[in-house]
């Protein structure tokens, strides 16, 4: 019996002559194929409770459900089967053939607006503060609110666990991680965790101070100091060169002990944060698959291991030209890979696309060719599971929520489809599973 032949009921990974695919609840080889955000309310315009795209629809089609239909029934033709992030999933079954679901639970940073607002004097939190008790209360509760009514559900592929937590230096700040968790109050639990485990890590105050540079006599001075000023700071991992970083190090052996300090401290933080968020899940949802926490940039290696540990596949977000060298630098983790964002935007589109992420392209001409070109080497990737766009319709020319207003969409904010883009993407979704089975194996 063929590996794609048994069926367990739920979406599973396998591992099938060096090559990870996912399998359907039939037990069918799948290729996640989706588009985020696809929602009648998708956007609404900031400073305003105008909805663009959900008027431009409501004239179109005359109600939600009619629209609804008439979305799915679109997928399908393009040769999509998944419903991407914030998409409603009233649409799984709304068109002619069902599409899998990949929600995202929002699990830790949905604790650090909660403990913000109810800590409003303290410093706004930028990660969850892990090591809190509360935490792994707050991680259960919500797990159990958002997936036990879906446990069931087999068009659930499985769970995304947050969207792009800062886990070092990137567009938000400069700031490592170890950074972020010395400035919380000393009466977190993640400063008082993070200054133990330094003290636990450097033999004395003396020779830790060597390497960090702190006015810092004692341990317990130290834990008293506010701020703890860092000595050194290091470009986005999108930015930064291996080869500068290594000339730099030797240069200044105090400086790569500071940064073997960041690193270090980021698989701690990870390797809490991915096993009590996996125990969370399965606790009442045992029948999906976590699907990691859609990284931004690529994290420290001690990260992408630990996310290896508890994640049945690593989600990340990438927007370059060309995303495989982003996903080598997940493959150590042994775990297959999932493309949770990537768009190239058109300069023709007729919108201003200042505030968004990712490539400005001339023409709706090279949108295509690049969906074409991304797709294709990220499928010659053995780890590669799925890809999904960003996002179904454009953004406001005034902007959403926090200003973007780009042309990320497979249609306009008037509903109209760009049909070189999307007869690219049917092409292509058409040849997906030919083009990965001939990936070059994985190792190990």
């Amino acid at each position: 019996m063929s590996v794609f032949d048994s069926s367990h009921g739920y979406f599973r990974v396998v591992k099938h002559d060096g090559i990870f695919w996912l399998t359907d609840p039939d037990g069918r080889r799948f290729l996640s194929k989706g588009i985020n955000t696809v929602r009648f309310d998708q956007d609404r315009m900031r400073n305003s409770d105008r909805v663009p795209y959900a008027e431009a629809c409501q004239r179109k089609y005359g109600s939600r459900n009619a629209w609804g239909a008439a979305a799915a029934a679109r997928l399908a033709r393009w040769g999509f089967n998944t419903l991407g992030a914030w998409s409603e999933e009233t649409l799984a079954r709304a068109g002619p053939s069902p599409l899998a679901l990949t929600p995202v639970l929002d699990l830790g940073m949905s604790f650090t607006r909660k403990h913000d607002a109810r800590l409003k004097a303290e410093r706004q939190q930028n990660f969850p503060d892990v090591f809190d008790p509360e935490f792994d209360v707050h991680v259960r509760r919500r797990a159990n609110e958002l997936c036990s009514q879906w446990r069931d559900e087999r068009s659930v592929i499985g769970w995304f666990i947050d969207n792009e937590l800062t886990w070092g230096p990137d567009w938000r700040g400069p700031a490592e991680l170890l950074d972020l968790f010395l400035g919380l109050t000393r009466s977190a639990a993640g400063a008082r965790t993070a200054i133990g485990w330094l003290r636990e890590r450097h033999a004395d105050i003396g020779r830790f101070n060597e390497c960090w540079h702190t006015p810092a006599e004692s341990w317990d001075a130290l834990a008293a100091l506010t701020p703890i000023e860092v000595p050194y700071r290091r470009a986005p991992p999108y930015q930064r060169s291996a080869a500068d970083e290594a000339i730099a190090n030797r240069a200044d052996l105090r400086r790569a002990g500071f940064f073997t300090d960041c690193d270090a401290f980021a698989g701690v933080v990870a390797e809490r944060y991915f096993r009590l968020a996996r125990a969370a899940i399965k606790a009442v949802d045992p029948n999906h698959l976590v699907l990691g926490c859609r990284f931004a940039c690529v994290p420290p290696r001690a990260v992408i291991d630990a996310a290896g540990r508890h994640c049945d596949v690593i989600s990340m977000n990438c927007y370059d030209l060309d995303a495989g060298a982003t996903i080598d630098a997940y493959a150590p983790a042994g775990r297959p890979c999932l493309i949770g964002e990537f768009s190239f935007r058109g300069a023709d589109s007729g919108l201003p696309n200042t505030n968004g992420a990712g490539p400005l392209l001339a023409t709706q001409t090279e949108r295509a060719a690049r969906f074409r070109s991304y797709v294709t080497a990220a499928l010659r990737r053995p780890t590669v599971v799925g890809y999904h766009w960003f996002e179904h319709a454009d953004q406001p020319a005034a902007g959403r929520f926090d200003g973007e207003n780009s042309n990320f969409g497979t249609v306009t904010i008037d509903d109209e489809v760009y049909e070189e883009l999307t007869q690219t993407m049917a092409s292509l979704n058409s040849e997906a599973e030919a083009l990965h089975a001939g990936a070059a194996p994985a190792l190990g």
